[in-house]
């Protein structure tokens, strides 16, 4: 029976969680790294056995973890990066050189394909690239010498880059979304970039229809239809049926359209999930009650998924990189939440079950379905 394993990135280390197909009962083993922030964990798609870990504390600067045996065992990697075609400008820090000079690494997106590439997005913007499993970095600098880098403003976050959607269909084709640039596209493997915003729309700035400054908080896609993006903006839930050319915002019936993550059902590419919050300052569920919002047609129509969720005093969060899906079937979804749950529904979100509680604050969930 196949198997599941849930990568949970906290502010206090980093956990994995396992389950056999049922998803009924789970093991926990964490923490790792523990006391320092763990902004990401995952997986490859090309290796279940490898893992890599976005490490980070004030003190001591950022490091990338790496796991060949499925987070059993962890060695840092990758103390230099080549930034701007100069070797060692940005290091990591290792105990003995200065710190990178980047205040984290917000997201790991490996290969699709190959276990030993792997893509970060950091803070400040930029995107960076290994291709011998962490040792060497090499940042992709079209994205951040794109005309209107100048024009870039951080979120309350910080300018991060904090997706990378890897088109499955296309080697070539990246999209990345930065916090609060708006998001961008690649066809070319990087060299060169181009702003994807048509038809977003922001308050706040001086043109509400720029081609940058929009604030996104995260972009999904379903393998089987990679034209299909779907977006949660600062305000809006948006869709793109042409790869980011155009956008269209499909919040509906939702009780409010902020919030910061979105995902879609690992088999039903119309079926979107997002986490609503009530404002971008009240950072919490709106009326105190925690639901995760279907929408079984793309978006307009949306249903809230209360069963086995707070409804009652609830005041949590969840980040951008915190709900993930799995691909059994029935499908799963998770997400793990501020208060430091993480939830986990075996039915497509029908109902849901906590499968740990009282972790640090949960940064992230990744989720890997194993053989």
């Amino acid at each position: 029976m196949s198997g599941v394993r849930v990568l949970v990135g906290t502010r206090k280390g980093a956990f994995i969680l396992t389950a056999d197909g049922k998803r009924e009962r789970w093991e926990v083993s964490g923490p790792h790294f523990a006391g320092w922030e763990v902004y990401h964990l995952k997986g490859s798609p090309a290796n279940p056995n490898r893992l890599y870990a976005s490490q980070s504390t004030g003190w001591f600067g950022q490091l990338i973890q790496r796991s060949d045996d499925g987070g059993t065992t962890w060695e840092p990697v990758g103390n230099q990066f080549t930034y701007d075609g100069v070797p060692g400008t940005h290091q990591w820090y290792d105990g003995t050189q200065h710190p990178w000079e980047f205040t984290r690494v917000w997201h790991l997106e490996p290969s699709l394909s190959d276990p030993d590439t792997v893509y970060a997005g950091v803070e400040d913007a930029a995107l960076f690239r290994t291709t011998d499993g962490g040792a060497t970095w090499q940042e992709l600098s079209g994205l951040r010498q794109h005309p209107s880098g100048p024009l870039w403003q951080p979120g309350a976050g910080g300018l991060c880059l904090h997706t990378i959607v890897l088109d499955p269909s296309d080697p070539k084709r990246i999209y990345i979304a930065i916090s609060a640039a708006g998001a961008f596209r690649t066809d070319d493997g990087g060299l060169t970039w181009r702003p994807i915003n048509r038809g977003l729309r922001s308050d706040g700035i001086p043109d509400p229809q720029a081609e940058v400054g929009h604030c996104v908080h995260h972009l999904a896609m379903h393998p089987a239809r990679p034209g299909v993006l779907f977006m949660q903006k600062h305000w809006d839930v948006m869709r793109s049926d042409d790869g980011g050319d155009n956008w269209h915002e499909i919040s509906g019936n939702l009780p409010t359209d902020f919030g910061f993550p979105i995902a879609v059902h690992a088999h039903e590419p119309e079926t979107v999930y997002v986490v609503p919050i009530k404002s971008d300052s009240e950072h919490y569920p709106p009326d105190g009650k925690l639901r995760v919002y279907r929408s079984r047609s793309g978006g307009h129509e949306w249903e809230p998924l209360a069963t086995g969720l707070p409804q009652r005093d609830c005041y949590v969060n969840v980040l951008r990189d915190a709900m993930a899906v799995d691909t059994l079937d029935p499908c799963g979804i998770y997400f793990g939440t501020t208060g430091g749950q993480v939830y986990a529904s075996a039915n497509g979100g029908d109902s849901w079950a906590p499968i740990v509680r009282d972790l640090p604050a949960v940064l992230s969930v990744e989720v890997q379905t194993l053989p």
